[in-house]
Parts: structure tokens; C-alpha cells; sequence
């Protein structure tokens, strides 16, 4: 508290106590008021004004502050002199503060002038800005809230659309300039504001005035900033800076304190679960997978709540329900129970005073609709026609079951357009009928439209009107035929049948409506007797009638129709074999360009037994046909030779092949043109004519080895055996240096049992290729595979001497390898590898045979002589690799596979063995990391994407198998890992599906139908196996890492395809 002296003359000296002041200015009084407490003011006999006087240096003008201070009470009548205190407050400083500061501080002066107060005034006076205060809006000077308009509130404004709204605020939106407060709404007020912040004055305008704090900013902030005012505000810090140690330590403690209580309260959730979380560890793989789905216990209406939604009805509700009414105005008089007789007065005479008690003016108005009332008339039409369904003849109905459904349709309108718009396409129609009355489309538009909105009696009688403005429209009949019930509309195509006795669609239309058959034949009998060249109603008519009376009639036809193909046919086919002879004949006079009488007698003449005409007649097809001057369409014939071959014709179908085979096509593209074709036709299951394609291309090209290749694999595929090895006789005496023709005849004797068979053909082709590899291996495999080894022993010693190739020496060492002659196989690996030292399958032999016998370190060095000798070699650095880590030298197996890593670059064999290296190590992480790794060096490879799907956790393996798919789409290792991941995820349809897809895109693959066998075993019926074991045997694989593990076991050297893939399902782990 401050303290100011007063002297009075009749009175002592008194201390008057006021609040210190405060301000927001680091303390110092510069313009605020202060009000002494309400006790002081309760206490005062006499008031006086005070008057307080605040004088301040700027730079460019000076303003003088008047506040008055009402009510301050004073112990003293009347004050001689002035009274000047000069005082400083400060924020939380008191007297101590005051008297420690410098005189540099004291800047402000303070000047109290107490003047007495006039006795005829019992208050005090008020200054003139306490009286503006007073008057003074709270709001102004605050900024507009949001959505705020000038001048909405007395409607000065105009009204604003969704448009004019504009789409939601976000909460990241900047702020509209609108809502700022004044002089801050625009870039260029702002900049104003600043500049006047830097050369202007204080703001002393009233908005920026408080009532209880004063002015916001310093009065004094635009003086210059001096070394005392730096001075002053470096003790105000440092007292700042004091007052906040004081109790600092307190203060943390207790904040700390807090925190850790409100801590202990309220828990976080992961505070509360660790425990057990820590316990997860401790579950196996099988108790995840055993843990139930999450089941939804709520009841079903709280499962499916958009039951409970409420939408706006759409106005296509209303518009329908609108129209229900005029479908029950009318009741046919056929189903009313006497006709209408019943009624008394008929002629409306019972009803008093007819209209004459309704005058205009109490009729309810149009525009509403009685819900009730046609309720009511809806219950009594149905009463009336449910007692209509029972006669007083027990058993008896007289309502028409069809017509009774037909006006039932009609009550449901099936229109779902606005009915402003069927209004608007209604009143178009009637100003076209009534412009032109004789246009029948208008008619039938205007029947259909009222058909569609429910108004099936409306529309009958438009159609009818228009069947009499438009008697001679064929449409306009049909139309109302079909509009009308049954017998009416047998009425209305008798009337049509008048008036346009020659249209054949009424005719038609007319049988269509009888139910009888008979009448249905009188119908159409009567039709041709007056148009008796119409091809449509005789085939109509045939088609009722039985055989021989269709022949009697057929023959009629032709007579009427003679140039009608299909009745010269169908004549064809209902005679004998002579008269179909001259039907065909006459047919040919009548119409001479037609190509398919042609092949219908070829067809007659092979289905009865005379073969030799059908190369014939096909002959003069062609030949008379040119000279009618028709074109030969290749394409067209070849679709008819295959329409021949799926109906048995199979000499008609070779016939018209080899007749048409070779027109239009040029010299040097006719072999590629063939194979095409052959291909086509297997494509559309026409083996017959891609055999005869392939008949005819081998008469041209006698000796051309790829033309008899593609014959015989055809016939493997699609032919039998005796077919196969016919035709690979004749292609071995036409191309006898073919080895493969030898080898493929050799083979299917030896398949079909026949061993000395297949010998003697390889004999033969001994003496055509005395010194071929591939016929002497063929020859020691025949032998070996019948256990005949001596044989085969004789056989690959002939074979070093005479042709002593890479390939005859592996062989020779692994027949003595198979039968268990270590010693012996030893010795021909180490002849053979001083002539072939670069042939790495022998250094892959030698280092096995030593691995087999425990002889490690002279395994190693097999396999690091081999490296040297072919460091491209991927097996090789693999089996070093796999024997580093048999023996436990992890670290030498890692640095193994990192050097040929570097000497063969993007190799993604070694890349996934060095992943699969640390995966069995336990190192997953860096099994991942490697991964990564190989996948950017080799971003195509599908064997590396099929490991990584398997290698990630089972959340994220399906996106892994997406991105597999985007990089290799057709990779059979991808396409058969995203096969696993189905079955793995129990979708077994799927999973079959992306099976066959595997299979289809390369059948070579062993390990895909391994997998496929073990998935139909677990999840595929017994059928279902034999099919994918039979598919394997015949796709004879020889690719895959399990399977090529398998095959290539020496345990497994003379097992068939069948028992391999069986073996190899068996070391199969299922994949979840």
C-alpha cells in the first residue's frame, strides 16, 4: 500500500490507504485508475474529486491524461497548497523494491492535486472518459465470429444458396479475413499497423481502452530505449528471476508429485497390459492358430442397424401410389356376377336427384386424395371378386385364370420415371396422333406408354383407335394383338387378317395364339393358301406336321420356294438315298451358287458307303462354283469341314480340306499358313481336319523334319499309338538323319512293351547315324531301364570308342555309380576328366562319390578343383557350400557363397542359398536383410519372390505376393508360391485355380505338381488325384528343386514319373 499525506486546517494529519496500481508495463503507473475498497467509501462523511495529472516526454506530441477518482474519501475539509507525491510501483517489489531503486528509474512522476470539493455537490464529480466508458460496447474492438454477416440480423442482406455456401472449414484452414478484428482484415492494414508501430504514437483510441486495466499497450514505448532503461529492465529481470528460485524446488517437487499420482490413477493401457504381455512369449505356434475368431454377440438388430435408418421418400413413391387408384375405377363386366344386370335402375333412375345435390362449391378439392375412401374401395373390389371365384355349381369358376392374372400384372405399374415426365411424353403422343392420325408408331407409343404406367385398359383402346385410323399397319395389329386377352386378341388378328391377307406375321402370330394343334395347322394351311411363297410359314408348318406328311408337304414347298436352300434340304433329308439324289440334283439346277447342296450330297454319298464321290463331287463343287462365277471363301470352307467333322462326315470333312487347303495363299507362306490352321482346328476340336491339314502338308513337304514332328507329337496327343508309329515310319524313310523321329518310335515300342522292337529300331538308326550321342545313350537307357547291364556296359564302351563325348562319359560313370561300383566310377570320372576338365557335371560326380563315401576333404577339393576349372558353375559353388555347413563351418560356408556371389553377379541361385543359409542359421534378420538385397540386384527373378512371400510374417504375405505378381506375372514360381498362400489360408478353390494356372504356364516343373498331387490328396477326391498324377506322366518334368532332388537320388534311379512325384508330395510340409 502507498501511502499520501493530506494537511487540513480542522484537522490532524490523516493517512489515506489505496491499492497500489499495476500495470501492464513491467509496473509502472502510467495512465491506469485506482479505485480505494468499498469500506473506505462506506466511511466518508464528504467526498472530493480527485485529480490525477500524468505528464509524459514523446517524440512527437504531447498528451495529457485526466482520470477521476470517485468517491475517495479525505479526513480534511478543505486542502491548502498542493500536495506532489512522487512514487514508483512496481509488479511483487513492495517499498523494499522501491527504495533500492536508482533515480535512472524514477522517470514517471506521479502529481496528486487534491482540491476541495464544492458543498452543493453531495456525489462526486465523474469525469468525461468515465462517462464515455459507461457508454462504451463490450464488443467492440473483439473480432467477428466465424460465419458472421454484416447486417443479417435486420435482413440487410440477400439470401444465399448451398452454392454461396462453399464446402465445410476444415480446422487446418486459414481464418477468414472477414472474421479479424478491425484494421487487421487485409494485407495492407496490417502493414499500415506495422509501420505505425514503428514511426506512429501509442494507440489512445477508445477501443483500445479497458475500464478496469486501462490502456493495453505503454504510454512510453515510443521513446528512445537508453542505456538507464536497459539498466532498469535488467534489475527487473534479475528481481523476476529471484522471485521464481524462491519456491522453485517446492514447486517442482510438488508438480512431480502430482504427476506421479495421477499416474498411479490413471494408468496408461500398455502399463497395464506388460505383464502380460511378457507371458505371450511363452505361446506356441498351435495355441495361436487355436484361438477363436472374435464372434459378434450382439442380437441382429444392433449387428445390422441400417434397418433403423431413416431416409426421405423419393417422389417415384408418390407418383405410383397416385396412379394405384385408377387401376381399380373400371371392373371387367365379364367377371361381375350377373353381368351389371344386378344392379336396380341400371340407368342411374335409383339415384336421387343425379348431380343435382352436389353443387360445385362443396366439392373437395382435386388436388387432395381420400386415402380412406379408396381404401374402401380397394376392401370391397377385392370381397367382390373373391365371392366371384366360387359359382353356385360346386366345383365350377366362372373368373378366366389367365385373364384374372393378366389384369393383376396390369395393376403393378412397372414404370420408374417421374410422372411429370410421363405427363409431358403423354401430351407429346396426343398432339402427334392428333397431327397425324395415320402415322401407326404414334399409336403404338402412346399404348406402350400407358402400359408401363398401369393403365392396361387405356392402352387397349388407344391401339385399337389406331388399328382404325391405321388399318393397313402391320405393327399396329401385332401391337393390339398383343395387348389384348386370348380370345380377344384372336378376334383382333382375325380382323387384322382382313385387311392384310398377305402379311405372314399375322399369320404367324394367329398360330401362335391357338392352343390346339390341329388349329394351329388350319391356321397356317389357310395362310398358305393365300401366300403360299412364303418360306417362313412353310417351315412353320412342316415342323407340326409328322415325317412322311412333312415330305408330301416339303415337296409342295420346294415347288412354291424353288429357290429356298433350306427346304431343298430338308426335303434331301426326309427322302431315300435315290430320291435324295434327285432332290439334290434338282436343287443344284435351281439354285447353282449354292456351296452347301454341294456338301450335302457329299455328305449323303460317305453316309451311304460310297466314299469314292466325295472327292469327287467336292471337285465339281469348286469347279461349278467358279464357273457360276462365286468366289471361293477359304474361311467359310474350312468352318463347313469342321461343321462336317463334329457331325461324323469325316470323308467330306478331308475331302473339302484338301480341296480348299491351298487357295489364296502365297508359295512361301503356305507351311506357315498349315500349321496355323491345324492348330485352329485342334482349338476347335476338329482333330480330323487339322489331320488332314497336316496329311496334305506332308504330301507338299515330304521332307521337311518339323512338318513330320508336329504330325507326330499331334498324334501322340490326340491319335493312338498305332497312328503314331505309322506315321513315324514313314517319317524316318523320308528323313532318316531326324534322330529324334528314331528315338520317338524306339520309345513308344519300349512304352508299349515291345523291347526287341524298339532294339531294331535302333539299329536302324545306328546304320542312318553311325556316331550319334542321342541314339547311343537311347540305346544304353533302353538297356538299363530292362536291367539288361551287361548290355549297357558293351554299349557305352562302344560308345567311348566311337563317339566319346562329354555326355557318354558321365553316363558311363554313373551306371557304375547306380550299381554301387565306387571304385570303378572313381576311375572313369578321373579318365574322363582329363579329356573334359571343363564339363562340371563330372567334378559335381567326383566330389559326391567321395562325399558318399565320408571322404570330406577329398570332396572339397574335387569341388575347388572344379571351381577353378568352371568358376560359372552354380551347382558347384552350392555342393561346397552345403558341405561347409554339413561339417559345421558355418563362417567358411557364408564366406563361400559371398565369393561367388562376386564372380557371378545377379545370380539368384546363390542370392537364395545364401538366404536360406542364415534362415536355417537362426539369423532371420539378416536373412531378411539379405533378401532385400538380392531382390534389388535381381528385381525379375521369380524364384527369390516366391522365397520372399514365405519369408515375411503371415499379415503381410499377401501384399508381398502382389508386389511378386506386378514384377514377374507369368513366373511359374510366383504364380505356384501365390497357389500355397492360398491353400495355406484354407481357400481351397482358389487355390486349385492358381494350381492349374502353375501347371498350364510350364509343365516342366516338377515341384508344381508335387504340390499340386499333396493339395489334391488333402483336399481333392480320388478322380481329382488321378487326373493331376495322369497330366504329370504325360508332361514327363524334369525341372524343380525338390524334384530334380528326388529324381536324382541314386536310391531313385530307375522309379517312374508316378512314383517320384509321389515321393517327392511326401517330402512336402504343408504351408501353414
Amino acid at each position: 500500500m502507498h501511502r499520501v499525506h493530506a494537511v487540513s486546517r480542522a484537522a490532524p494529519a490523516q493517512v489515506l490507504r489505496f491499492p497500489r496500481v499495476q500495470t501492464a508495463n513491467r509496473g509502472l503507473i502510467e495512465g491506469d485508475t485506482a479505485r480505494p475498497p468499498a469500506a473506505t467509501r462506506a466511511g466518508a462523511p464528504r467526498a472530493c474529486a480527485c485529480r490525477v495529472s500524468v505528464s509524459a516526454e514523446s517524440r512527437s506530441r504531447r498528451k495529457r491524461a485526466e482520470v477521476a477518482f470517485r468517491e475517495l474519501p479525505v479526513g480534511a475539509a478543505e486542502v491548502g497548497g498542493d500536495l506532489s507525491v512522487r512514487a514508483l510501483c512496481f509488479r511483487g517489489a513492495g517499498d523494499a523494491g522501491a527504495r533500492a531503486l536508482p533515480a535512472a528509474a524514477l522517470r514517471s512522476s506521479v502529481v496528486f492535486g487534491l482540491r476541495p470539493q464544492t458543498p452543493s455537490f453531495p456525489f462526486p464529480a465523474v469525469g468525461v472518459t468515465a462517462a464515455m466508458n459507461k457508454k462504451k460496447k463490450p464488443f467492440l474492438g473483439m473480432p467477428a465470429p466465424l460465419g458472421y454477416v454484416p447486417g443479417l440480423g435486420r435482413g440487410a442482406t440477400g439470401f444465399t444458396t448451398r452454392s454461396d455456401i462453399g464446402p465445410a472449414r476444415d480446422a487446418n484452414d486459414p481464418v477468414d479475413d472477414r472474421h479479424a478484428p478491425p484494421g487487421k482484415r487485409t494485407v495492407g492494414d496490417q502493414m499500415k499497423k506495422s509501420q505505425a508501430a514503428d514511426d506512429d504514437d501509442e494507440d489512445l483510441n477508445d477501443t483500445n481502452y479497458d475500464e478496469f486495466n486501462g490502456y493495453a499497450g505503454s504510454l512510453f514505448s515510443s521513446g528512445p530505449y537508453e542505456k538507464d532503461d536497459e539498466e532498469a529492465d535488467a534489475i527487473y529481470a534479475a528481481l523476476d528471476k529471484r522471485m521464481d528460485e524462491r519456491r522453485k524446488e517446492r514447486r517442482e517437487q510438488r508438480e512431480k508429485e502430482e504427476i506421479e499420482k495421477y499416474r498411479m490413477e490413471r494408468p496408461k493401457i500398455q502399463q497395464q497390459f506388460s505383464d502380460l504381455k511378457r507371458k505371450l512369449a511363452e505361446v506356441t505356434e498351435e495355441e495361436w492358430l487355436s484361438i477363436p475368431e472374435v464372434g459378434d454377440a450382439r442380437n441382429k438388430r444392433q449387428r445390422n442397424p441400417r434397418y433403423e435408418k431413416l431416409t426421405p421418400v423419393p417422389d417415384s413413391f408418390f407418383a405410383k401410389h397416385l396412379q394405384t387408384g385408377e387401376n381399380h375405377t373400371s371392373v371387367d363386366p365379364r367377371q361381375t356376377q350377373f353381368g351389371g344386370l344386378n344392379t336396380p335402375y341400371p340407368g342411374g333412375l335409383n339415384t336421387p336427384y343425379p348431380g343435382g345435390m352436389t353443387p360445385g362449391l362443396m366439392t373437395p378439392g382435386t388436388g387432395e386424395l381420400d386415402m380412406r375412401k379408396i381404401g374402401q374401395a380397394r376392401n370391397t373390389l377385392m370381397d367382390m371378386r373373391l365371392s366371384q371365384v366360387s359359382d353356385s355349381v360346386s366345383g365350377q369358376t366362372v373368373v378366366d385364370p389367365k385373364g384374372y392374372l393378366t389384369d393383376l400384372n396390369s395393376m403393378i405399374p412397372t414404370h420408374g420415371g417421374d410422372i411429370n415426365d410421363i405427363k409431358k411424353a403423354r401430351l407429346l403422343l396426343k398432339s402427334v396422333r392428333e397431327t397425324n392420325p395415320h402415322h401407326p408408331p404414334a399409336w403404338i407409343a402412346s399404348a406402350r406408354l400407358e402400359e408401363v404406367t398401369g393403365k392396361l385398359q387405356v392402352a387397349r383402346n388407344l391401339i385399337m383407335k389406331g388399328t382404325e385410323m391405321c388399318p393397313k399397319s402391320e405393327d399396329v395389329w401385332l401391337e393390339a394383338a398383343r395387348l389384348q386377352p386370348g380370345d380377344t386378341a384372336k378376334a383382333v388378328v382375325a380382323q387384322a387378317v382382313r385387311h392384310l391377307p398377305q402379311s405372314v406375321r399375322i399369320y404367324i402370330r394367329a398360330a401362335e395364339l391357338e392352343t390346339d394343334i390341329r388349329a394351329k395347322k388350319r391356321v397356317l394351311r389357310k395362310a398358305l393358301e393365300h401366300v403360299p411363297n412364303s418360306v417362313r410359314l412353310w417351315k412353320a408348318a412342316v415342323e407340326l406336321e409328322e415325317p412322311e406328311d412333312a415330305r408330301i408337304m416339303l415337296s409342295r414347298a420346294v415347288e412354291c420356294c424353288p429357290t429356298s436352300v433350306e427346304l431343298w434340304l430338308a426335303l434331301a433329308r426326309l427322302e431315300t438315298y435315290e430320291n435324295a439324289r434327285k432332290v439334290l440334283n434338282k436343287a443344284r439346277e435351281n439354285i447353282p451358287t449354292d456351296r452347301h447342296i454341294w456338301i450335302t450330297a457329299a455328305k449323303l454319298e460317305e453316309a451311304n458307303g460310297n466314299t469314292q464321290m466325295v472327292e469327287k463331287i467336292i471337285d465339281r463343287a469348286i469347279t461349278s462354283l467358279r464357273a457360276n462365277g462365286v468366289e471361293i471363301n477359304r474361311e467359310q470352307w474350312i468352318q463347313d469341314a469342321e461343321e462336317c467333322d463334329k457331325a461324323g462326315s469325316v470323308a467330306t470333312c478331308q475331302a473339302v480340306m484338301r480341296a480348299v487347303i491351298g487357295i489364296g495363299i502365297e508359295e512361301e507362306d503356305r507351311k506357315h499358313t498349315w500349321m496355323e490352321d491345324a492348330d485352329s482346328c485342334v482349338a476347335h476340336n476338329a482333330l480330323e481336319c487339322a489331320r488332314a491339314i497336316y496329311a496334305y502338308a506332308l504330301q507338299v513337304f515330304p521332307s521337311k523334319k518339323s512338318v513330320w514332328l508336329r504330325a507326330a507329337y499331334f498324334e501322340k496327343n490326340h491319335g493312338t499309338r498305332e497312328s503314331l508309329e505309322a506315321l513315324l515310319q514313314r517319317a524316318v524313310a523320308h528323313c532318316p538323319k531326324a534322330e529324334v523321329l528314331w528315338l520317338m518310335g524306339a520309345k513308344s515300342k519300349w512304352l508299349a512293351g515291345d523291347v526287341p522292337a524298339a532294339r531294331s529300331i535302333l539299329a536302324l538308326a545306328f546304320q542312318a547315324n553311325p556316331n550319334s550321342e542321342e541314339i547311343w545313350l537311347a540305346a544304353v537307357k533302353l538297356e538299363s531301364e530292362n536291367n539288361e547291364y551287361e548290355r549297357a556296359r558293351r554299349l557305352l564302351a562302344k560308345a567311348r570308342s566311337s563317339a566319346p563325348t562329354a555326355r557318354v562319359f558321365m553316363k558311363s560313370v554313373k551306371l557304375e555309380w547306380v550299381l554301387g561300383n565306387l571304385a570303378a566310377a572313381q576311375e572313369l570320372c578321373e579318365e574322363a576328366l582329363k579329356h573334359y576338365e571343363d564339363f562340371p557335371k563330372l567334378w559335381m560326380m567326383k566330389g559326391q562319390i567321395e562325399e558318399q563315401e565320408e571322404l570330406m576333404e577329398k570332396a572339397r577339393e574335387a569341388y575347388n578343383q572344379g571351381l577353378k576349372k568352371c568358376p560359372h558353375s552354380t551347382p558347384l559353388w552350392l555342393l561346397l557350400s552345403r558341405l561347409e555347413e554339413k561339417i559345421g563351418q558355418l563362417t567358411r560356408a557364408r564366406a563361400i557363397l559371398e565369393k561367388s556371389r562376386l564372380k557371378n553377379p545377379k545370380n539368384p541361385g546363390l542370392w537364395l542359398e545364401s538366404v536360406r543359409l542364415e534362415y536355417r542359421a537362426g539369423l532371420k534378420n539378416i536373412a531378411s536383410t539379405l533378401m532385400a538385397k538380392a531382390l534389388q540386384e535381381c528385381p525379375s527373378s521369380g524364384v527369390l519372390w516366391s522365397e520372399a512371400i514365405f519369408l515375411e510374417a503371415r499379415p503381410q504375405r499377401k501384399t508381398k505376393s502382389v508386389d511378386a505378381l506386378k514384377k514377374c506375372e507369368h513366373d511359374p514360381h510366383v504364380l505356384l508360391a501365390v497357389a500355397k498362400l492360398f491353400w495355406s489360408e484354407r481357400k481351397i478353390t482358389k487355390a486349385r485355380e492358381w494350381f492349374h494356372r502353375t501347371v498350364k504356364i510350364d509343365s516342366d516343373l516338377g515341384d508344381a505338381w508335387a504340390f499340386f498331387y499333396k493339395f489334391e490328396l488333402q483336399h481333392g477326391t480320388e478322380e481329382q488325384r488321378e487326373e493331376v498324377r495322369r497330366r504329370c506322366e504325360n508332361a514327363e518334368p524334369r525341372h524343380g528343386e525338390l524334384w530334380c532332388a528326388t529324381s536324382k537320388d541314386i536310391a531313385n534311379w530307375q522309379r517312374k514319373i508316378g512314383e517320384i512325384l509321389v515321393l517327392v508330395a511326401a517330402r512336402i510340409r504343408n504351408p501353414f
